[in-house]
């Protein structure tokens, strides 16, 4: 019995590291891209920042705050702002940003300031940083799908 619970239990635990890897966009030359849901995806969670920003705001002027509620939506918005990273760094720059093309130095330029302005997502509640953030996406898209 003993044997059979740790072959079961072994594999359970195997099966959750491969779903977990599943899921994540890899770094091997497998050639499935989709530019545009990436970058769909960031503006996404530059709305779920901004949400949380606005959340953060309201709940710190009340007059006895719920701090539980509010650490969440700071987690929420540290989260997301993470994911933007990652997603810059980890899909862009490191799969999809080559450095023989025309509007390389633009491109990275763009990515780099992306990553500054989802950084100070992080630090501050001020919405103007998820507002550049939305330029500097509609910039870098406007840039990359022109060439590519």
């Amino acid at each position: 019995m003993k044997k059979y619970f740790f072959q079961t239990f072994s594999g359970v635990i195997c099966l959750g590291f491969l779903v977990g890897t599943a899921l994540a966009h890899c770094e091997i030359p497998c050639g499935i891209y989709d530019d545009q849901a990436r970058i769909d995806m960031i503006l996404e969670h530059i709305t779920t920042i901004e949400k949380s920003m606005n959340q953060i705001t309201s709940i710190s002027k009340e007059k006895s705050p719920n701090y539980n509620q509010l650490v969440r939506w700071i987690m929420n918005k540290e989260k997301h702002a993470t994911e933007i990273q990652t997603i810059v760094s980890q899909y862009f720059l490191t799969q999809r940003i080559k450095p023989d093309t025309k509007d390389y130095h633009q491109e990275i330029s763009l990515l780099q300031q992306m990553l500054v302005y989802a950084m100070k997502c992080k630090q501050t509640t001020d919405l103007q940083n998820t507002a550049h953030l939305k330029e500097l996406v509609k910039q870098f898209h406007q840039l990359y799908f022109a060439g590519h």
